[in-house]
């Protein structure tokens, strides 16, 4: 089957590998479409750990076909991949905190993943969504780990919420807000994303900090960074009101460092908080896919075939992208 492997650090190429068998306990899936995510990029500049070569996608869904032994998932049903493998025998597994899991072993980031033909995976992680289309199941893991996000805020009626980042994670995060009931403003430079912010539920948009505070004067109750860069992690703070919240959502790139005051969080006692992946939140975000809760298909910038995956990973994304969608087909 073709698959796109990050080969080294630096090296990611479409090549021809042999089909994956599926084991005890797991399923194959033929993949219907996989998101590139903005990890998928971190992989392969060596910013996020992986276990190279590894076939890169965790963003994933499809139609099992296949089962190994003990395995009671019908043929046919297709599903949502939840990419995240936790021991259940540590310390955090123990206490519950699966996404802290030391042993994790993550789907497409250090086992194979989706961005290929076909995906062998446990069958505990195949979520299934009988109800959704493929391309729109697909976005069941960056939901989850959004949904994640939010209940760490947890945002209320009337709450100013503010999302720095019009990227897919910010703009699920500005339905999420929305949903429950906030008042949500986005800030991103990008005036399309801007534009997508309002037609799916922003009350405001701002493209700077500057734009921001006039619209917030006084502070944002919540604020959810979505970006993953320097500026807006350093900004989040400045945006929230004394006695507000910040959640990290977005992902830096291992080692870089930021500069925050923290006797500004102090005096103020601004909640600085952190989320990490999606702990038992898949299912629901599937629930809310199927439901139309959470709205993705404004959020699909483009289709491509599995054979532009490597060179569109390499490159940086293009100004106003959200989702690339990758079809095996």
């Amino acid at each position: 089957m073709r698959a796109v492997q990050l080969q080294a650090v630096g090296r990611i190429e479409v090549v021809a590998v042999s089909d994956p068998t599926p084991g005890a306990g797991e399923v194959l899936v033929r993949v219907q479409a996989a998101g590139i995510c903005g990890t998928d990029r971190h992989l392969l500049k060596g910013e996020f750990p992986c276990a190279p070569p590894v076939i890169l996608g965790h963003e994933f869904s499809g139609e099992v076909v296949a089962a190994g032994p003990g395995v009671t998932l019908p043929l046919g049903t297709r599903i949502a991949c939840d990419p995240n493998i936790a021991c259940g025998a540590c310390d955090q597994c123990l206490r519950g905190r699966t996404n802290l899991c030391r042993n994790n072993v993550a789907i497409g980031i250090h086992r194979d993943g989706g961005f290929a033909e076909f995906a062998a995976i446990p069958a505990h992680r195949a979520v299934p969504v009988p109800d959704l289309h493929p391309h729109h199941a697909a976005f069941a893991e960056p939901l989850a780990c959004t949904l994640h996000g939010v209940d760490i805020g947890a945002p209320v009626p009337g709450e100013k919420v503010l999302v720095l980042g019009g990227g897919v994670i910010g703009l699920l995060a500005v339905q999420l807000a929305r949903n429950a009931g906030a008042e949500v403003t986005l800030v991103t430079r990008h005036p399309a994303k801007r534009d997508l912010a309002l037609e799916i539920g922003a009350t405001h948009t701002a493209a700077t900090e500057a734009e921001a505070r006039a619209l917030l004067p006084q502070g944002s109750d919540l604020v959810l960074e979505c970006a993953g860069v320097a500026e807006t992690v350093e900004m989040a703070p400045r945006l929230t009101r004394s006695g507000g919240r910040v959640v990290i959502l977005g992902v830096m790139p291992q080692g870089e460092t930021v500069r925050i005051e923290p006797f500004d969080l102090l005096f103020r006692e601004i909640q600085l908080l952190h989320s990490f992946i999606n702990p038992f939140t898949q299912t629901r975000a599937a629930a809310m896919l199927a439901s139309g809760t959470v709205n993705v298909a404004p959020l699909i910038s483009r289709v491509i075939p599995l054979a532009e995956a490597a060179a569109v990973i390499t490159a940086p994304a293009a100004p106003g992208e959200v989702k690339v969608l990758v079809v095996p087909d």
